[in-house]
């Protein structure tokens, strides 16, 4: 059974996770945005989705794109988990997965490291 929890204390568990970012990393971070929605129409099973350049990607051309997006589908996430504490844990592997997509960092990689 889903847990049940108000958007508003998910899109906290999502700035939550995002303040676990080290500095170094979230100052790095460079036209992006993260955004929470409840499920991806495409693939409604999809927890999060980064969509746009990886830095590792851009190169001197790169500039007035539109911000890059990470979203985390939040009724995924609450599908998936068994109590709040899941969610907590589920919404910073999610946050911290999509961002490592930003720092170009691929799927088996961050399987590799624990972070799939």
């Amino acid at each position: 059974m889903p847990v049940r929890m108000s958007t508003r204390r998910f899109e906290e568990l999502v700035a939550d996770a995002l303040d676990q970012i080290p500095p170094t990393f979230t100052q790095a971070m460079d036209n992006v945005v993260v955004l929470v929605e409840p499920r991806n129409a495409e693939d409604p099973e999809l927890l999060g989705l980064y969509h746009g350049i990886a830095l590792t990607e851009r190169g001197v051309d790169y500039g007035g794109a539109l911000p890059d997006t990470i979203t985390i589908y939040r009724d995924a996430i609450l599908s998936v988990c068994d109590d709040d504490a899941d969610v907590v844990e589920e919404v910073l592997v999610t946050v911290v997965h999509e961002i490592a997509h930003h720092f170009g960092l691929d799927d088996d990689r961050l399987h590799e490291l624990g972070w799939g």
